[in-house]
């Protein structure tokens, strides 16, 4: 059984902010699977600090505004 990680997101928010992109769209924008979407918006996967900053360029964030983690 796979540990779910601590890291939390607001990829689903932001995906709506953005004129409701699919995970499809921002899949394909960053090179990624809709799976892999959708496993990191549901915390059952944590992407590579690669792919983190992509996600944040896509939406023109910081990465601390796509990603969290509890102090």
């Amino acid at each position: 059984m796979v540990k779910p990680t601590k890291v939390t997101n607001s990829i689903r928010a932001l995906r709506f902010a953005e004129g409701e992109m699919t995970q499809a769209e921002l899949a394909d924008r960053v090179g990624v699977t809709r799976q892999t979407v959708i496993a990191i918006e549901q915390g059952r996967y944590s992407p590579s600090l690669e792919m983190a900053f992509q996600i944040a360029r896509v939406f023109g964030v910081g990465l601390d505004d796509v990603f969290q983690y509890p102090d």
